[in-house]
């Protein structure tokens, strides 16, 4: 695909693998894996830009592009579909997606930033975006390990692999089985510093990793949503329907068909924990803390609140969380009518007979109260989860 002049680009939308000329020869591109973007208008140093809602249903905010070629110039990016950067502004990359920092405050509809003189590409994204890149990266710290293995959950509809990681004992004489998600919506992405993290103590040569080598069968899924993820999707509300409202019969996303089918021969009656991981809007009220999501069950929030209550004790790192910052169901937004659109994965895990506890848990973008994401912070919140477990499943026994 050739260069697009940036008139050509309101045309329609470029399904996120584009490029668009700027003035002075650089260019604005997101035909990468994980890129987001329409470019509407270009006049001088403004460029007036869209996110690529593409089969969303309404609104929603993530955006991810590149800017070549514009080393020492400022440029004004416009955000003409609402107001779509967060509280801690961008975030930035310059080598290509590998390390990110954010910008800082900006308005809500556009920021402006100067380009270093020796960086060839800056990436520009809502949050600190998460890949399957990413991922590989992350799983190379562990090579060669004993006590992981790196399987398939299914192919997805565009053909790519949807990874299905196994840790812990993996004998039948488990105790526990332990299921995490994440990426049920494409955008999440810091729910998978959370699995790094978790995944870190697990494996760890300590006391903590012996215990679930002793005791936990565990399964991550680190993106649900695969396709969605490497395309650079939204995810929330996608058309025919949102991945987390598709546990029901018939299920249409093949990620969703393989769990339902995993999970009841996988765990084979032994107790099941599962975690859900998920990040919530962009700020303001229920967006800028970490908590649980109480669904309408009594005793799944009774257990919900128990491990709740081992996290906020075992909280090690710089993460601010406490138990009563959770969302019972039927406060907020967390009623019967979010889920009107189909049965959730947290609905459909706590209707399976052995599941002890079924949890989703919402870890924000850019700031937990005052605090600003980073990868390493939330990879400690991470472990911390993990210790979390482990004392809950020790009070069991």
């Amino acid at each position: 695909m050739g260069i697009l002049p940036w008139r050509r680009a309101l045309t329609g939308p470029m399904t996120g693998t584009g490029r668009w000329a700027l003035p002075g020869g650089a260019e604005l591109r997101a035909e990468f894996a994980g890129g987001n973007i329409i470019c509407e208008k270009v006049k001088g140093d403004h460029i007036t830009l869209r996110q690529d809602r593409r089969d969303t249903e309404g609104w929603w905010f993530w955006w991810h592009f590149g800017v070549r070629g514009a080393a020492g110039r400022t440029l004004t990016f416009h955000f003409a579909d609402k107001d779509v950067i967060g509280t801690r502004g961008p975030a930035l990359s310059n080598d290509g997606g590998q390390s990110w920092s954010w910008l800082g405050r900006q308005r809500p509809a556009e920021f402006t930033y100067t380009f270093p003189g020796t960086t060839a590409e800056v990436r520009c994204a809502f949050a600190i975006p998460y890949l399957e890149a990413d991922l590989r990266r992350f799983l190379q710290h562990h090579v060669p390990s004993t006590h992981l293995r790196l399987g398939e959950l299914c192919r997805t509809a565009a053909g790519r692999t949807a990874e299905c990681l196994h840790a812990g004992r993996r004998a039948d004489a488990a105790s526990y089985c332990l299921l995490v998600t994440a990426r049920h919506h494409a955008c999440e992405s810091v729910a998978n510093f959370i699995l790094e993290g978790l995944l870190d103590a697990i494996l760890a040569e300590d006391e903590t990793g012996a215990w679930y080598r002793q005791n936990v069968d565990v399964r991550l899924v680190p993106f649900v949503d695969k396709d969605g993820v490497e395309n650079g999707d939204q995810g929330k509300n996608r058309r025919p329907r949102d991945h987390n409202r598709d546990y029901a019969d018939p299920s249409v996303h093949a990620t969703v068909q393989a769990l339902r089918a995993l999970v009841p021969t996988w765990s084979a009656g032994r107790p099941l924990l599962a975690l859900d991981l998920h990040c919530p809007h962009i700020s303001g009220a229920w967006n800028e803390h970490v908590y649980f999501v109480g669904q309408d069950h009594p005793q799944q929030w009774q257990e919900t609140t128990r491990l709740a209550q081992h996290l906020e004790r075992h909280r090690s790192g710089p993460v601010p969380y406490a138990a009563a910052d959770n969302l019972p169901f039927g406060k907020a937004w967390n009623t019967g009518a979010n889920y009107s659109a189909g049965c959730s994965f947290g609905r459909w895990i706590q209707s399976l007979p052995n599941t002890r506890l079924g949890a989703g848990l919402e870890f924000p973008y850019a700031n937990v109260k005052d605090w600003t994401v980073t990868p390493a912070g939330v990879r400690t919140f991470g472990k911390d989860l993990a210790q979390a477990v482990r004392a809950y499943c020790q009070e069991l026994c």
